[in-house]
């Protein structure tokens, strides 16, 4: 259906060198009405030449080839006017040509996606992934569990505990003195005179002492 709309890439090289005839042809009309509108300039130049030698009837000659010529002119682009709308629709044919094959292209991608990928595959995948999320699951529960002495521990029983243990402290600590605060220092006046200590008068056992040290020096 798309190839009778569209048509076939033999149909899609002929348009691209219909449009390269085209861009000929107005190439062509253009350098022709360069070529028209210098004439009916020069014209209108000799008119005046003309009209400077009082010779009327030759200057009516020459504005009678510049209408001709203008009038080619405006022949001319009418020509190009239609030439630029046909390769407007050329151009927009050749795109929906391009973006109909692209779809169909991806459609055909699409399919092929779709016939390696089963239904029944894709069940049978997410199955697998359900219940191997529900084994780790179950073995990290199963190694989170306490095993030995640990398991035997009453849960209940150590939070009793530990409240009992927090009790205790903030009892302790609102039982304990306050703290008492140091004296203030005692200021002495820089002009009081220390007292000097009292010599200590030597016994007569300090005398054995040093005499008992000089001996064995000797």
């Amino acid at each position: 259906m798309f190839s009778r709309i569209f048509g076939k890439p033999k149909e899609q090289t002929n348009a691209l060198a219909t449009l390269d005839k085209l861009n000929e042809t107005l190439e062509m009309l253009e350098k022709k009405e360069k070529v028209l509108l210098k004439k009916a300039a020069a014209e209108v130049e000799k008119a005046k030449e003309f009209t400077r030698a009082k010779n009327k009837r030759a200057a009516i000659q020459c504005l009678k080839r510049k209408r001709l010529y203008e009038q080619q002119v405006e022949q001319l682009g009418n020509f190009q006017l239609r030439i630029h709308d046909q390769m407007i629709m050329l151009e927009g044919a050749k795109a929906t040509t391009e973006t109909v094959d692209a779809l169909r292209t991806g459609a055909a991608a699409m399919k092929a996606m779709q016939k390696a990928t089963n239904i029944d595959d894709v069940d049978k995948t997410m199955d697998e992934i359900n219940e191997q999320t529900e084994n780790m699951k179950q073995i990290q529960e199963a190694l989170s569990t306490p095993i030995g002495a640990a398991a035997d521990f009453d849960e209940d029983e150590l939070e009793a505990e530990l409240e009992e243990l927090e009790g205790a402290e903030l009892e302790e600590q609102l039982l304990q003195p306050a703290t008492t605060t140091p004296a203030a220092p005692v200021h002495v006046p820089s002009h009081a005179t220390a007292t000097r200590p009292a010599p200590v008068k030597p016994n007569a056992e300090d005398d054995e002492l040093a005499a008992l040290q000089a001996e064995m020096a000797m």
